[in-house]
C-alpha cells in the first residue's frame, strides 16, 4: 500500500511555525501582519474561500481586513481600493479572490497590486523572480507541493519528475521549483503525445490537469511520489457527489507515496498563504529584498569537467 502524505498534518506544522514567527515578531515589538482579502460579488465557492482564509488567519495570529464589494463594480474603482491597500503600511499583503466579474480585467488586476504585497505569487516580477531564482514570493500551490513532495523524498537531484499540466498558476511556477531543487523537469500538456510512457518512467508525477482520473495505475512505476493536484466533483453510482482527482487513487497503491483527494495539496495552499504574508510583512517591515545577481551562474559550466573549457 502508498504512504499517504497528509497535506492537513503538514499543513498544521507549518502553521505552527507561522504562528511562532508572528509571535517572536509581537515580542520583538512589531505589529501583526496585516492581510488585506477582496471580494468582488457573491461568487458562493468564492465567500467560503474568503471565510476559510478569515478564519485561518485569526488562527495563527495574521490581522485580516476584508474587503467585499459588489458585484457591478467596476476596474477603476477595484485598481483605486488596492492602490490604497499598496500604500497602506499596516497592509502587508493582498489578496484578491478570484474568479473576478466578466468587467473586469483580472490580469491587469493582479498587476496592480504591489509585488511586495502579493501574497499569491501571481504578479509579473513576482514570476520573473522565480524564474530567476532570486526570491520573491512563490505561488501558495506550488510551494505546498514542494512541502508535500519533501516530506517523503527531501533530496530531489537528479529525480525524473513529470508535470502533467502547464498553467501559470500550478504547471510552470511548480517546474521552476523543482528545477532549483536538482530534479530533471518534463512538463506535459493536453497536446502531449505518449504521455503514459512519459509517466512511466518518472520518480514524481505532478498532476495539475483538471481531468479527473487521467493517471492510471498502469502509467505509475513502483515506488514513486504522486502528488494529485486535481479536484472534480462527480455523482456516483449511489447519486451522491464525491470529489476526485487527476489520479486513479485506487489503481496507485504500488507507489511510493500519493496525495489523498481531498486531504492532499488543498489544506498546504491556505497555510502557504499565510506563510507568505508573514513573508513579506518582515521583509516590508526589515527594508530587506531578496534580489540577487540575477544571472549569477551563467554561463554555466557545470557539465565540463574542470579546467575544461565550453565550445562558443
Amino acid at each position: 500500500m502508498a504512504e499517504i502524505i497528509d497535506g492537513r498534518a503538514i499543513a498544521r506544522q507549518l502553521d505552527e511555525r507561522t504562528k511562532a514567527e508572528i509571535d517572536a515578531m509581537l515580542a520583538a515589538g512589531c505589529p501583526a501582519p496585516g492581510l488585506a482579502v477582496v471580494l468582488v460579488g457573491d461568487d458562493g465557492a468564492s465567500q467560503v474561500y474568503v471565510r476559510r482564509k478569515i478564519k485561518a488567519c485569526k488562527k495563527v495570529g495574521i490581522r485580516s481586513i476584508e474587503h467585499r464589494l459588489p458585484g457591478d463594480t467596476s476596474q477603476a474603482d477595484l485598481c483605486a481600493l488596492i492602490s490604497r491597500l499598496n500604500k497602506d503600511d499596516s497592509v502587508h499583503g493582498i489578496l484578491v479572490q478570484v474568479p473576478l466579474p466578466e468587467q473586469i480585467d483580472t490580469r491587469g488586476v493582479l498587476r496592480s497590486i504591489s509585488p511586495d504585497k502579493d501574497v499569491d505569487g501571481f504578479h509579473p516580477v513576482n514570476v520573473g523572480r522565480l524564474t530567476t531564482g532570486v526570491g520573491g514570493i512563490v505561488p501558495c500551490t506550488p510551494l505546498g507541493i514542494m512541502m508535500l513532495i519533501e516530506s517523503v523524498l527531501p533530496d530531489l537531484k537528479g529525480k525524473d519528475v513529470v508535470v502533467i499540466g502547464k498553467s501559470n498558476i500550478v504547471g510552470k511556477p511548480v517546474a521552476n521549483l523543482l528545477l532549483d531543487a536538482e530534479a530533471t523537469v518534463t512538463v506535459t500538456h493536453i497536446y502531449t503525445e505518449n504521455l503514459p510512457d512519459i509517466c512511466r518512467k518518472a520518480d514524481v508525477i505532478v498532476a495539475a490537469a483538471g481531468a479527473p482520473e487521467l493517471v492510471r495505475g498502469w502509467w505509475v512505476k513502483p515506488g514513486a511520489v504522486l502528488i494529485d493536484v486535481g479536484i472534480t466533483r462527480r455523482t456516483g453510482a449511489d447519486g451522491k457527489e464525491k470529489l476526485v482527482g487527476d489520479i486513479a487513487f485506487a489503481e496507485v497503491q504500488h507507489a511510493k507515496a500519493v496525495t489523498p483527494v481531498p486531504g492532499g495539496v488543498g489544506p498546504m495552499t491556505i497555510a502557504c498563504l499565510l506563510s507568505n504574508t508573514v513573508k513579506a510583512a518582515r521583509l516590508l517591515l526589515g527594508g530587506a529584498r531578496e534580489d540577487g545577481d540575477d544571472y549569477a551562474d551563467a554561463p554555466d559550466r557545470s557539465m565540463y569537467a574542470k579546467g575544461q573549457t565550453a565550445e562558443v
